[in-house]
């Protein structure tokens, strides 16, 4: 393909930008005059119907790891990039049948609100911020490196205005607007980048005569049938079934996800919320996927890595090759408006979790009149959006690809288990639900520290670069000699056994994590669940079980719900 402007300052690329920018602040403006109470700040006045939920949700999940990272991961590593895909879309379903109802008709602003409704308050909503924070300080920091890298390759800005430029918006959006500006923020974005999505994957199968069987054919043709087949990218199917429990699972109990279930004004709406939510998640993955074999077979590996190594811009250099500048500028621009309204989602969920749950259900015992509230709501906004900027700086440069399954994994295994049985278990009690919450949650953490993700990747980085390079010099060194041998079978041979000794021998110095598994999700979620039912098992608690009855009343039938 032609040299790329990928990179570069271009006047498309900006235009778009500032279009987006600009309507979305006049949303924020129209919204700040609708928003002073807590029910207008945390949940939009219960006001957004079931489609326009639904396409909100869309796009809070439709992150830039999933339009740019999944695009990428299929074009470099071919089928194996789908679990990702997968994994998220499989969430939908357990949050449609086991979730929204309840949620809806239990809380008022955050998950902590259903774990606790026959539960004692503070120390449930304690814990269940710790987790809930966790969550979005992790999602937080991969989405702000990842805003950072991206717009510095596709606008060409130095990676600390992108920062600086994201982390404004974004307190602006949540500051002035609340949930009604995030909400038709991520409404815009959602239309945008299905819209874009969609030309794209049309562009690219007009190329094979709008039929897969001719894409797929000419992927395996140009990298041969494996290409087609798993064991790219995750080899160890107990570390796929750890991955694919954490997204399905994660899913269920991301903070900023869950949240949206208290903007629609009933259960009813709140289902509808995710039949919409999947239709548009599965259509957008299935684009995705798409887009990456387009990419891998009309780009190539080679120019999508020697772009980015990580070949996010997969998506953006198929555009580029297929729509020319203008169809790269306007994605270029969609990538951005993605970050930042995940990024808007992400900030209200956890200033949330600091006013709702920390200050009025923990400091102030419940007794806090909605001023305060919003208040404190908005000094966690910004505090939330500064902390963001700063640790996106301090990250700058740094493999954050792990954030983004730590936070699934804690959201899996701190959030998920404690809510679900919340809901579903009679017997279950405050001290177990304490137990769980923050067994998950140090799990979850502790291990992917000590996996190969952090413990090699980002640890001990450089012994694993020293032994790879000596890997390497090593596979060049004996093909020259092969060469140099010729027709010598003999000599061949003893070449080929010398090099797989100093590679057993290099492959014993390599650095080892002390945990096998890659993300920790198997391990977590099952010691979350267990620990929660041991632990409620031996602590009997006789007034929450007498309120059970009248829990399961309210959350399928909706008598009570606000």
């Amino acid at each position: 393909m032609a040299q790329s402007i990928i990179g570069q300052v271009h006047p498309v690329s900006i235009t778009f930008f500032f279009l987006f920018v600009l309507s979305t602040l006049c949303i924020t403006y129209w919204a700040a005059k609708r928003t002073r109470t807590t029910k207008e700040f945390y949940a939009a006045g219960r006001s957004i119907t079931g489609f326009q939920n639904g396409l909100a949700l869309a796009g809070d999940y439709m992150s830039a790891a999933s339009f740019l990272g999944i695009a990428g991961l299929v074009s470099t590593k071919g089928y194996d990039g789908l679990i990702y895909s997968v994994g998220w879309l499989v969430g939908w379903p357990i949050i449609m049948f086991l979730i929204a109802e309840p949620l809806r008709n239990l809380g008022k602003y955050t998950f902590a609100d259903v774990v606790a409704y026959r539960l004692k308050r503070m120390p449930i909503r304690t814990s269940a911020a710790a987790g809930s924070l966790v969550t979005v300080l992790f999602y937080l920091i991969a989405q702000m490196v990842g805003a950072g890298t991206l717009i510095k390759l596709m606008f060409g800005l130095p990676y600390e205005w992108a920062i600086l430029i994201v982390g404004c918006l974004m307190i602006a959006y949540v500051l002035f607007g609340g949930m009604l500006a995030t909400t038709w923020v991520q409404i815009i974005k959602a239309v945008l980048l299905l819209g874009g999505a969609t030309i794209l994957v049309i562009m690219t199968l007009s190329k094979f005569g709008f039929n897969y069987g001719a894409l797929f054919g000419s992927a395996s043709e140009k990298y041969g049938p494996e290409f087609l087949q798993p064991g790219g990218l995750v080899t160890n199917p107990v570390d796929a079934i750890s991955l694919g429990l954490a997204l399905m699972f994660g899913t269920a109990g991301l903070p900023h996800i869950l949240m949206r279930f208290y903007t629609v004004p009933d259960a009813k709406e709140a289902r509808k919320s995710v039949f919409y939510a999947t239709g548009f998640i599965g259509y957008f993955y299935i684009l995705t996927v798409t887009i990456g074999f387009g990419a891998a077979v009309l780009v190539g590996k080679k120019v999508i890595m020697a772009i980015d190594k990580g070949g996010n811009m997969a998506a953006p250099l198929l555009a580029e090759a297929l729509g020319g500048h203008m169809f790269l500028g306007f994605l270029a621009a969609v990538a951005f408006a993605t970050i930042l309204a995940v990024v808007a989602g992400l900030t209200l969920a956890g200033a949330s979790a600091l006013s709702h749950d920390l200050y009025v259900g923990v400091f102030r015992k419940g007794q806090a009149n909605e001023n305060d509230e919003v208040r404190v709501a908005k000094f966690a906004t910004v505090a939330l959006g500064v902390s963001a900027m700063l640790l996106g700086l301090l990250f700058k440069g740094q493999n954050v690809a792990f954030m983004v399954g730590l936070a699934f994994a804690v959201a899996a295994s701190a959030n998920f288990p404690a809510l679900l049985m919340s809901i579903m278990w009679k017997k279950f009690s405050t001290k177990g639900a304490v137990a769980s919450i923050w067994t998950g949650l140090i799990l979850a953490t502790g291990l992917i520290i000590i996996s190969p993700t952090v413990w090699v990747d980002v640890i001990h980085l450089k012994e694993k670069t020293a032994v790879e390079k000596q890997t390497a010099d090593a596979e060049a060194a004996s093909k020259a000699k092969i060469e140099a041998v010729a027709a010598d079978t003999k000599a061949i041979e003893d070449e080929k056994a010398a090099l797989a000794a100093k590679k057993k021998e290099l492959a014993s110095q390599m650095p080892q994590a002390l945990f096998p598994l890659k993300n920790p999700g198997l391990i977590s979620m099952g010691a979350a669940f267990l620990i929660g039912i041991l632990v409620s098992l031996l602590s009997s608690e006789p007034e929450a079980q007498d309120k059970f009855e009248k829990e399961k009343l309210r959350a399928y039938i909706g008598i009570g719900a606000e």
